[in-house]
């Protein structure tokens, strides 16, 4: 037998660098840990492709090893950095969402404490360390460690968005794993106009597998269609236009092959392209409020357990440059079914008599 069959393979770098790491957090050995760490931090940036996906779900697995009040956002981003670089995203989900899930309920627990024990709302203050005062224990009615850990959570939240976006971005089960449980923190959050948490709503608001019933008002037509991995209602009205105009069913202004293309395409585009788009609808709710289009698909309202959007006639030209909101999700838009008029007619009930479908008695 050749003697390559039985000669060892050498450890890559990264993979010893993580052996390290964990070897040095099961010992619980600080210092070591924090050299193992920063060389680990370094390390991936150097690493291969290969090296990263096998080293992406090991580092993720770490995460609830690390303290609160520890580095866990970067070790985060390191594991985040790995998916990106084709390590997968279901081995690494739980860990990272887990730890985005938590400091996202520590923020706002943050937040009601500093607000409890002041003017209000109004005067929560910006995500900077420099909060973390001799002052701040008394200020939040606890310990010391436990008013460093909402702090930091408060201060650090922004940080786990790109290792959050790499897994969620990447796998339609991740999503569906977690998602729902995330939102409403996220948003809460959002809300409160102290971090920029966009990204990270939008992606935990992406609908999979999503039947909706649309009603073309103008020609009183009806359509199941079953829309995924679209992040927002750009992408929604150029693919709702690729499929109701280009496929024949209603009149209007066909998408450009590009724009579609960049709408759906798995390999994302390199940098922001030059690809217009040119709106066909105006998106309405059933009771006919616009769904503007820097919306999200989950802005469409549910009607007895169905998502239901109505589109009618654009009431101005609209274009909008045609690169999707997440450069690695690309989007899909079926045609289910073509609704019968009595299931039609039916929908358009549900509707306010200003989405009435003309035509239809």
């Amino acid at each position: 037998m050749p003697v390559i069959f039985n000669r060892k393979q050498k450890a890559s770098p990264l993979a010893a660098m993580v052996s390290e790491l964990e070897e040095a957090v099961a010992a619980r050995d600080g210092d070591r840990t924090g050299r193992a760490f920063t060389a680990v931090i370094n390390g991936v940036q150097a690493a291969s492709d290969a090296e990263c996906g096998v080293a992406g779900p090991r580092l993720a697995a770490l995460l609830p090893a690390f303290p609160p009040t520890g580095p866990r956002p970067m070790l985060a981003m390191a594991a985040g950095f790995c998916t990106e670089r084709g390590a997968d995203p279901v081995a690494c989900a739980a860990p990272i969402l887990d730890g985005v899930h938590q400091d996202l309920l520590d923020a706002l627990e943050f937040a009601r404490r500093w607000a409890a024990a002041g003017a209000g709302a109004d005067e929560l203050p910006k995500p900077d360390e420099e909060i973390m005062d001799d002052a701040l224990p008394a200020r939040l009615g606890c310990d010391a460690y436990e008013a460093t850990r909402l702090a930091l959570a408060w201060c650090s939240v922004e940080q786990w968005q790109p290792p959050a976006l790499a897994v969620l971005c990447r796998s339609a089960e991740v999503r569906r794993r977690h998602a729902s449980a995330l939102l409403p923190a996220c948003r809460a959050l959002e809300a409160m106009e102290r971090h920029d948490l966009k990204c990270l709503s939008y992606a935990l608001a992406v609908l999979d597998d999503e039947p909706v019933i649309v009603l073309h008002r103008p020609s009183g037509t009806g359509f199941e269609v079953v829309i995924g991995g679209i992040g927002d209602n750009f992408q929604l009205h150029t693919l709702l236009a690729h499929v109701l105009v280009g496929g024949g069913h209603v009149t209007g202004i066909e998408p450009s092959a590009e724009s579609v293309r960049l709408a759906t395409d798995p390999e994302p585009a390199t940098g922001r392209t030059q690809a217009v788009a040119t709106g066909a609808f105006e998106l309405l709710t059933p009771d006919g409020r616009t769904l503007w289009n820097e919306g999200l698909p989950d802005d469409i309202p549910m009607v007895d357990g169905r998502r239901l959007l109505v589109l009618d006639e654009p009431a101005y030209r609209r274009s909008w440059n045609a690169d999707r909101f997440f450069p690695h999700l690309p989007g899909t838009a079926e045609l289910g079914r073509v609704l019968s008029a009595d299931e039609t007619r039916t929908w358009f009930a549900r509707t306010s008599p200003g989405n009435g479908a003309d035509g239809l008695s």
